[in-house]
């Protein structure tokens, strides 16, 4: 959304939008965890699951995860920055 002179924005719906952003990414990456998860255990089961449909899930659910914990690296980086600023 790109602030101008009829439509400004708050900083509280600002911090509302990435609050909100920030809960659905955790949300994608726990998800796709847990289903992650679901898929080992089927296939540790015995049951009908493809091992490359479980190598793929467990793949894809690492990667959300370290691209997850690498933006969290560099936010709290930025916030470090900006606390060591002189005003």
């Amino acid at each position: 959304m790109q602030p101008n002179e009829n439509n400004k924005v708050t900083p509280s719906e600002v911090q509302e939008t990435f609050s909100s952003l920030l809960k659905k990414a955790v949300n994608e990456v726990n998800h796709a965890q847990v289903q992650s998860d679901i898929m080992t255990e089927k296939l540790a089961n015995g049951e009908n699951v493809q091992l490359h449909d479980v190598m793929i899930a467990s793949q894809k659910a690492s990667i959300m995860l370290e691209t997850t914990l690498q933006v969290r690296n560099k936010v709290v980086e930025a916030y470090q920055s900006i606390m060591r600023m002189q005003i």
